[in-house]
């Protein structure tokens, strides 16, 4: 009898599971919080959308009477890279409620859809972290403070304050402490004067304590990231390393330095930048699992430190607050929602779930 009812719970589940999520009456709302969706899921095979070229992330998402639906994500490409700069009309919505065979398309214009400001619900932080030991003071400062750092927080903040993109520079030498030149903040020209501000007696360590400053500043970014999803925001963080040499002091052990990165949040992205002939370009690789350059000398040095911040500042504006108005009203209950994004040749499209409770006419 035992067996008869494991077999039997066994069937159940096993039709549950592959039940088709077309019909009326069984229309599939589940999440699925896997497989770099985020919140989302795949979107059902009736839309018969093609081959996905771009990967929709749900952050995450809720509605506002008496009909918004808001649904923050970011966009990628099948390998991570990802796409900035997308319009509203950019953007096709499907829905599919309990009276539906499959998804009905949506106007764009009569729902009213469009890309929102994101700053009430989304705060990205920068932490750059800057090598100051004996050899870059000696030869690379002027480089370093005058052109390239400065050029790096020009691309990467925005030109009017905005407290949702925030930056904070540090520095390290051989000291087994990640120095703050700037704590973080929202004013481009603080940062530029904190630079400005480097002299070549800075450190007293002619020492290189690389891993101790990839083990501090990822703990860094961890808490930053921490303190700004609180209330319910949704957090990104972005570590860039800058150095031109190798681990000196020995504190910490390169597997710990890589350890500290590969468990960190997946929300934050790691950066590096090497220059020179002594840096070691599969450390920094590794260290920099998000993207990585190198200069082979100091005249190198803003290229560098420019491509780096294109790939910060994409990063942070491939997140999206897409919001539109749903025709669905109140007694609809649970309704499928499919997103998709048309960029040129390519495409992508995720599933999600919104709930019309209380939704009647009109839309903010």
């Amino acid at each position: 009898m035992k067996i008869f009812l494991k077999l039997l719970s066994l069937s159940l589940i096993i039709f549950l599971v592959v039940s088709c999520g077309n019909a009326s009456d069984d229309v599939n709302f589940n999440l699925n919080l896997g497989e770099g969706l985020g919140k989302g899921m795949p979107v059902d095979p009736c839309l018969d959308l093609g081959e996905s070229d771009l990967v929709l992330s749900i952050q995450e998402q809720y509605t506002t009477a008496p009909g918004k639906v808001s649904i923050l994500f970011k966009v990628s490409d099948n390998d991570g890279t990802p796409v900035p700069g997308l319009s509203a009309d950019k953007f096709n919505i499907y829905e599919q409620g309990r009276n539906d065979d499959c998804f009905n398309t949506i106007s764009a214009s009569e729902s009213k859809a469009r890309i929102s400001p994101n700053s009430q619900i989304f705060g990205n932080n920068t932490l750059l972290v800057l090598d100051l030991s004996n050899s870059v003071l000696s030869s690379s400062l002027e480089e370093l403070m005058k052109t390239a750092s400065e050029s790096f927080v020009d691309n990467v903040m925005p030109t009017t304050d905005n407290e949702s993109v925030k930056m904070a520079i540090y520095w390290f030498d051989g000291e087994d402490e990640l120095h703050l030149l700037n704590d973080l903040t929202s004013s481009k020209d603080s940062l530029v004067s904190a630079i400005n501000g480097i002299t070549d007696d800075i450190s007293n360590d002619p020492s290189t304590d690389l891993y101790g400053a990839v083990i501090k500043s990822t703990d860094i970014a961890s808490q930053l990231l921490a303190a700004s999803t609180q209330g319910g925001k949704i957090g990104a963080a972005s570590v860039v390393i800058f150095t031109d040499g190798t681990d000196q002091a020995s504190r910490y052990t390169e597997a710990e330095a890589l350890q500290k990165v590969d468990s960190a949040n997946p929300n934050i992205s790691f950066f590096s930048i090497g220059l020179g002939a002594e840096i070691d370009t599969q450390v920094l690789s590794d260290i920099g699992k998000t993207f990585s350059v190198f200069a082979g000398n100091k005249e190198e040095l803003e290229t560098t430190f420019n491509e780096i911040s294109l790939r910060v500042s994409q990063r942070a504006n491939s997140f999206y607050l897409f919001e539109y108005c749903t025709p669905k009203r109140d007694g609809s209950g649970e309704n499928n929602l499919a997103i998709q994004v048309v960029d040129g040749s390519r495409q992508g499209a995720v599933q999600t779930k919104f709930n019309a409770t209380g939704f009647t006419g009109g839309c903010e």
